[in-house]
């Protein structure tokens, strides 16, 4: 329970991030079709048009791999008190956001920038946290 409550910020935060990628990444697996018609439709003014399905895939295994590391930060923090795993899920979490708010800036989409701009206070915020 002391490594609980210590790490009781670091926790929180990697459940949010568990929450958003594991959610995201579940989401492109279900309806792959879906997602992969929205983003050609999003992206088909731009440079990366014709690389729409590489990049989700790349995205979903970001997530994925994200979604993981937070469940072994989790694990971790609570076991022992160790932030390895703690931290890479908030660095996998910071580097995949900023692959995303690349993508919106591209597309000229600044809301949909604006809100992944969000998250990654939160990512990055984490990031400091975990290793303060």
């Amino acid at each position: 329970m002391y490594n609980f409550m210590t790490h009781i910020v670091s926790i929180t935060i990697l459940l949010f991030l568990l929450i958003t990628f594991l959610q995201s990444g579940i989401d492109k697996i279900t309806d792959w079709k879906g997602n992969l018609s929205w983003l050609k439709d999003h992206f088909s003014a731009t440079f990366m048009a014709k690389m729409i399905p590489l990049l989700l895939g790349i995205v979903l295994i970001l997530e994925i791999i994200t979604a993981v590391l937070c469940v072994l930060g989790i694990y971790q923090l609570i076991a022992d008190g160790g932030i390895r795993y703690a931290s890479e899920a908030m660095f996998s979490g910071c580097f995949t956001l900023l692959m995303l708010l690349f993508g919106q800036r591209v597309a000229k989409d600044y809301q949909g920038a604006l809100t992944i701009t969000c998250y990654f206070i939160v990512a990055i915020f984490g990031l400091y946290v975990v290793n303060s």
